[in-house]
């Protein structure tokens, strides 16, 4: 299984962090290991004294497909869940200011939350979801897959030029703005349209 993320895809939060707005979407991967097992909490690594959260919409891939013209795109997904990209926000810094790559601040393990899948047939509109996160019962993050720079199906069509799409490969599509820190005893609830796609505690 490949976890394959899409960053700075919505505007709000490229100018959050100050970062330049794309001209195609921009990539990175998560190992295996940073999937956290069901039911287990987020432990905060040692290495970071800055770890941040970020809600994305998840797709999971269902056949193989390889240069997918973006028509086809929903062909290729029948499952939608919502997870969190941990970030190690201060590790990050220092990597992009050397010009090197983001890995070990993105792909550790148990960096990669991923909640429970529903079928997309249940939602209108995939590219109208509006998801959320709250901390501590307060609404943290909030986004709409309608304000992402690039659609799923137009994200599954670009990614597939340089990888394989596999069975079971997932893809997080990038988070909103209202990424912030989290801390030990801190949990987190995400929702899609007001569903409740996963329960986490911070360790």
């Amino acid at each position: 299984m490949k976890i394959i993320c899409i960053g700075r895809n919505y505007a709000d939060h490229i100018n959050e962090l100050k970062n330049n707005r794309p001209t195609e979407p921009v990539i990175f991967l998560k190992t295996d290991t940073s999937v956290i097992l069901k039911n287990q909490p987020f432990f905060i690594p040692n290495f970071s004294n800055d770890i941040h959260h970020e809600v994305e919409v998840l797709i999971k891939i269902k056949k193989i497909g390889k240069h997918i013209d973006p028509k086809f795109s929903h062909k290729y997904y029948d499952e939608i869940s919502l997870g969190i990209d941990f970030t190690a926000r201060d590790l990050q810094s220092e990597l992009k200011s050397k010009g090197l790559p983001w890995e070990k601040s993105k792909a550790f393990d148990g960096s990669a939350l991923i909640g429970k899948w529903v079928d997309k047939s249940i939602f209108n509109d995939v590219n109208n979801l509006n998801f959320s996160l709250e901390l501590n019962g307060n609404l943290a993050q909030k986004g709409s897959t309608s304000l992402m720079l690039w659609s799923i199906d137009e994200i599954i069509s670009y990614v597939s030029k340089y990888f394989t799409l596999k069975i079971g490969d997932v893809i997080f599509t990038g988070t909103p703005s209202g990424v912030g820190p989290v801390n030990i005893n801190d949990q987190l609830i995400g929702k899609i349209e007001d569903e409740e796609f996963f329960k986490l505690k911070i360790k």
